[in-house]
Formats: C-alpha cells, sequence, structure tokens
C-alpha cells in the first residue's frame, strides 16, 4: 500500500511556524493575559469564537443549548436540522477538488470504496458544555500544568488547556474533556468483514467520573463496568476499570469476570495495543472513545490547525426508526445518514518512541477545536503505510450539554473489514447522564454479582 502524505494547509503551515518559534516556553502555564482571552475572542475552551475568512465557517454563538420542541429521552437524538440539504457530495470521481480539505485517511476511503461518500452540510458549531463546566476551566486555566505524564491542579473532568502550547496538552485536552459526570448506556457495535457479514455485540457502559462519586480517589479520573449483553460467547463478562489521571504514576487497575469461569482476575493487558474483545482485532483497547489511556509511548508534536471536512452533527444515526440493516453495508456505513461539515481541527501527530512497543507506529489525530474530541485518527503501520482510518461523527448531546460520539467507525484498509460502534437505534432504553456512582460498586468483589 503507497503511504498517503498529509497535505496542509496554508493555516496550518503558518500556525506551526508560530508555535516553533514560541518552542521555547512551551511546556509554561497560560499567562493571566492569555486565559483572558477564553470567553472574549476564544471560546470557553479556546477555540477561535470568529469564522473563517470566507464565511463558510460561522462564528460560535453559544452552541446547541436546548433539545428541539416537544423532545422526550425516548425519542433519542432527534435532528434538530431536518430541513438541511447536503451542499456537496464528495465522491472518489471528485475527491481531488476537495483534497486540502480532505484528511489522508478520508482520501484512502474515497479511493477504495465505490460506497464511501461525504455528504457536505452548512457548518453548525453546536458544541457547547455547562457554564459551570466553563467556569471551572477559565478558572484553573493558569493553574494546570504537565508533571511527566500526568497533571497537576485538575479540578475534575474538563478542558486543562485550553490554550495548547504542544501536542501532549491537545491530547489530554481529549483524555480527560467534560463527559457529564457520569453515564450509563446500552448499545449495539457490529464487526464487518469485507464480503458485509456482520454480527451483533450488545453492550452497556456504566463510568462515573470522581467528581460523581461518593467518595473522591486520588489520581482518580472516572471508574467503570463494562458488561457484554451479547452474543452468547461474551454475555456476562464483566470488565471493572479505575482509571488514573497520570497512568504512568499509577498503571491503570482493571479486573474481568467471565461467567464461564466463574471468577474474577486481574487483567493487566487491558491497555495500549491489546485487542478488545469482541471487535475481530479491528479497534484495541487505547482506540476506545477515539484515543484513551496512557500517552507515554508517543512523542505528540503539534502539527497546526486545518478546515477540514469531518463528520458532524450526525443525527440521522439516531433515527430510532432505523433498523441496524438499514446502517450496515458493504465496506462502510450507509453514507446517506453521514453528514460532514467544515470545522477547524487541531492535527496531532504521534510517532512511537524508540523502545516502545505499539502496532501503530505513526498516528495522527484529528481534534475539533469547539470540544478537543478526536473526530477522526489516521493509524499508520510500523514501515510507515496508512493502515487503519477512525471516522468518529459527533453530535451535540443536547439534554447532557455535551459534545460526544454517535457513532464510533475504524476502517482497515489492509483487508476491508470495518467495525462501527455505539449504534442504539434499537436500543429502548434512554442513555442517562451525570449518573451519581458509590465507590461499593466499582470493586473487585462486586464483579461476581454484576456478572448475574
Amino acid at each position: 500500500m503507497k503511504t498517503i502524505t498529509m497535505r496542509r494547509s496554508p493555516l496550518a503551515l503558518a500556525l506551526v511556524v508560530t508555535m516553533m518559534a514560541s518552542a521555547g516556553n512551551a511546556w509554561a502555564k497560560l499567562t493571566p493575559e492569555e486565559a483572558a482571552r477564553l470567553g472574549n475572542d476564544l471560546t470557553p475552551v479556546g477555540a477561535e469564537k470568529a469564522g473563517n475568512a470566507d464565511g463558510s465557517i460561522p462564528a460560535w454563538d453559544g452552541g446547541l443549548t436546548e433539545p428541539p420542541a416537544g423532545w422526550t429521552p425516548a425519542m433519542g437524538y432527534v435532528d434538530p436540522f431536518p430541513e438541511d440539504k447536503p451542499q456537496v457530495v464528495i465522491s472518489a470521481a471528485n475527491a481531488e477538488q476537495y483534497k486540502d480539505k480532505l484528511t489522508p485517511g478520508t482520501l484512502a476511503l474515497l479511493k477504495k470504496y465505490d460506497n464511501f461518500r461525504m455528504p457536505v452540510y452548512q457548518t453548525r458549531r453546536t458544541a457547547a458544555l455547562p457554564t459551570a463546566v466553563t467556569d471551572t476551566a477559565k478558572a484553573q486555566a493558569t493553574q494546570v500544568e504537565l508533571q511527566g505524564f500526568g497533571l497537576s491542579n485538575l479540578n475534575g473532568s474538563n478542558i486543562p488547556f485550553p490554550i495548547p502550547k504542544n501536542g501532549q496538552e491537545a491530547i489530554w485536552n481529549h483524555l480527560v474533556r467534560y463527559m457529564g459526570g457520569g453515564l450509563d448506556r446500552t448499545y449495539h457495535w457490529f464487526p464487518v468483514r469485507s464480503g458485509g457479514d456482520s454480527y451483533k455485540v450488545g453492550f452497556r457502559e456504566y463510568r462515573v467520573y470522581d467528581q460523581n462519586m461518593d467518595r473522591r480517589e486520588d489520581n482518580r479520573l472516572f471508574n467503570i463496568l463494562g458488561y457484554f449483553l451479547e452474543p452468547a460467547t461474551l454475555q456476562g463478562t464483566v470488565y471493572l476499570v479505575k482509571e488514573p489521571v497520570d497512568q504512568v504514576k499509577e498503571a491503570r487497575s482493571a479486573w474481568i469476570y467471565n461467567s464461564g469461569a466463574r471468577r474474577v482476575r486481574r487483567a493487566p493487558d487491558l491497555a495500549y495495543d491489546n485487542v478488545s474483545d469482541g471487535t475481530e482485532s479491528m479497534r484495541v483497547t487505547d482506540q476506545y472513545d477515539g484515543y484513551n489511556g496512557a500517552p507515554d509511548r508517543y512523542e505528540w508534536k503539534l502539527v497546526g490547525k486545518q478546515e477540514l471536512y469531518v463528520p458532524y452533527n450526525a443525527y440521522k444515526l439516531s433515527d430510532k426508526s432505523l433498523k441496524y440493516a438499514d446502517i450496515l453495508q458493504k465496506g462502510t456505513i450507509n453514507a446517506d445518514l453521514m453528514r460532514y461539515e467544515l470545522h477547524r481541527v487541531w492535527v496531532v501527530e504521534g510517532t512511537l518512541k524508540t523502545g516502545q512497543k505499539h502496532i501503530y507506529g505513526k498516528r495522527v489525530m484529528f481534534l475539533d477545536e469547539d470540544s478537543w474530541t478526536v473526530l477522526e485518527e489516521d493509524a499508520y503501520d510500523t514501515r510507515g503505510q496508512l493502515w487503519r482510518v477512525g471516522v468518529h461523527p459527533l453530535i451535540q448531546f443536547y439534554d447532557a450539554g455535551l459534545p460526544w460520539y454517535r457513532a464510533n467507525i475504524w476502517h482497515d484498509l489492509s483487508n476491508g473489514n470495518y467495525l462501527v460502534a455505539g449504534l442504539d437505534n434499537e436500543v429502548k432504553k434512554p442513555w442517562k447522564f451525570d449518573v451519581k456512582g458509590r465507590q461499593a460498586e466499582f470493586q473487585p468483589d462486586a464483579l461476581r454479582r454484576a456478572g448475574h
């Protein structure tokens, strides 16, 4: 497979020059003058409030903070923009015309699959967080700093580096961004083979961040219980993870209960490039939620900012009238259900350090400036060839006050397989945010009870 070189816009190159000039103080805390920009010319999380030069990216006006009229959680996340129509549909036939606004990964997908298309809509900057969260982010902006691979003075899950000075700070913004305090959701994922065959995996995720626990712990980001509900070969398997903020100082603690073996055991390899159960090896552990875990195996470079077509406001994928058969297709999901928009994204390049182990030698993350969410990932093998492409459509969860994934899709360019996760079209139970948790629920001796 031919190596694909990333194309950079003039804006990105200008930002690279600017950051190289400021590299000498790249690890310094924000000054009060820098922090004062938050909520003024920058949004509360550090994005450019103004639109772009030609108006194709509008100014941020506070985001989407209210559900549509008459909405109830049982309806799912209905599209607040039902009248919007595609302005253009990018396919292999016209991709060259738009290549400066496409990632190498999306260009490769357009070339490989006849049915991979990108319907491009008008840009709507819907990302918004609760005022209490953004107030905290601004208040701590001059205090939080990197210490090795951990953070000091972080006040709950938030945006620690709204004006990042280096790649690691940008990645940390994604890792510890506000996720509603806690969530309880049931969803399905599907490994889809190149011939179109697939099977369904049912999963319940109960994740509670430290600020929502009955008793807080030092160096704790969140606790999570993950329950496999189907297929029969995985049903009754339960994971427990205690996620530290600094995973080099304190390794992730994980346990697994298997109903067949009827015992709880440690899972020390539940990190980095360990293969996740039920994924057919199409997603490794640190690709869950776009990217997670300790960032220490890579050198992270802040390349700059680009204007790119990225998956955004993909509310069509929430339609409760859809069956999974309406979504899944050979090669990729139904392109008519996707929505791409032009947004500014931070480009962060991770290069595997000498002496470190991972199946990906290089990974390029494309982070939304308005939410710090990884919207796309280009993952290269250790020979430098583009191997896997992550496409992660975002929506604003308007009842919970947070932007997050509507789905996660990983394409394997080497064999034509893909994995799509996060779907709940055939799930009746609404997702819950801001859930609270008790430490007693997140203990190894509670796993056996959870598996029954």
